[in-house]
């Protein structure tokens, strides 16, 4: 079985179903305890041009005739070799409000810093949690950084601790590292607070305006030029105090079309996902949505709220199978307590 909580004030269970859906594999552990990673994943951030260090080689020719022949002349080779810039990305992976309680110890908020420069470089980690604009300040753990060293999206003793200066990460071009940040929450505050974290990385080689130039401090001896980030990025997340947990747990079941469970094209995977509430508040207009996997497509009229089968249309009853803005089913559960559960399924195939 699959199981992730999310917690967070009543009013904004339908928030949080509506943005993210609940998708393990999209965030696996993103509100849970935090944990950061040197796990390297796909990132919007892209490397600048031409590998740092590569040359760029160029030799024209003139050809010409003499009477009846032809003849070739060759110019002198230039060589150039392309400069590396310093550039980077940081973004943020939990949800914009990862939900605590006051009191709360070791609670993270999960970024992605991508090295979107050209050439290989290390990154200078700093965790800021005194941020203008929140209600209070979360508490910077010991330590407060940590390298998802396991990839299993939450802290864990496998886990390595950040020491700048010690472990900077060194990405290639295009690669990225999972950092988590690591908080205490205050005993004082209270349901509806809110508190602001902050991640930065900086290139190791130099920041500063665009255009600076670190004269061969670059790959293979070359200059290294600051990018448009300015060398360095930051992100921030919030945590935010609230009184009532909702919990999803999706398990699956896997039917194929020769009586068997194997996964193969024309497979049917059976999903069952069952919330629960708890806490003494009451978490108003839930609602949930699960995107439709890749590779897969939706079994027409499989959805169900409790046993009772919804239909596919937006209409009186309390599903829909939608296409836009992404291939999803929505169930609108209204106001959820820690009375009972709700248990939705639905189904696709395997393409």
């Amino acid at each position: 079985m699959e199981s992730w909580t999310w917690r967070f004030l009543p009013q904004s269970v339908a928030g949080f179903f509506e943005e993210y859906g609940l998708n393990p594999v999209r965030f696996p552990g993103a509100l849970g305890v935090c944990a950061l990673a040197f796990s390297f994943v796909s990132n919007e951030a892209r490397a600048v041009g031409v590998a740092a260090g590569t040359d760029i080689v160029n030799t024209a020719q003139v050809s010409y005739a003499v009477g009846a022949s032809t003849a070739t002349a060759t110019s002198n080779t230039v060589t150039v070799k392309v400069a590396e810039i310093l550039d980077v990305a940081v973004t943020r992976q939990s949800p914009a409000n990862t939900a605590v309680t006051g009191g709360d110890t070791k609670r993270g908020i999960v970024f992605i810093v991508t090295n979107s420069g050209n050439g290989s470089e290390a990154f200078h980690l700093v965790m800021t949690s005194v941020v203008s604009g929140d209600d209070f300040d979360p508490t910077a753990s010991t330590p407060s950084i940590y390298f998802d060293t396991d990839a299993s999206g939450d802290l864990s003793a496998g886990d390595t601790a950040y020491s700048a200066g010690v472990n900077d990460p060194v990405l290639n071009a295009d690669a990225s590292v999972t950092v988590i940040v690591v908080n205490d929450i205050p005993a004082a505050a209270v349901d509806g607070n809110v508190g602001i974290s902050r991640l930065t990385a900086d290139a190791r080689t130099g920041t500063g305006t665009p255009g600076t130039v670190f004269a061969g401090q670059g790959a293979s001896g070359t200059d290294a030029v600051v990018g448009t980030s300015g060398g360095d990025a930051d992100a921030s997340g919030q945590y935010l105090v609230a009184g009532v947990t909702v919990n999803a747990a999706k398990t699956q079941a896997i039917v194929d079309q020769f009586g068997g469970s194997r996964p193969v094209p024309g497979a049917r995977i059976n999903y069952t996902v069952v919330v629960t509430v708890t806490g003494s508040g009451t978490a108003t207009a839930a609602a949930f949505l699960d995107n439709i996997p890749d590779n897969t497509t939706y079994v027409a009229g499989s959805l169900r709220l409790n046993n009772a089968a919804l239909t596919d249309g937006a209409d009186v009853d309390a599903g829909s199978y939608e296409t836009t803005p992404d291939e999803r089913v929505r169930v609108q559960l209204g106001n959820l307590t820690s009375v009972g559960s709700q248990t939705i399924q639905f189904a696709v195939t395997i393409n």
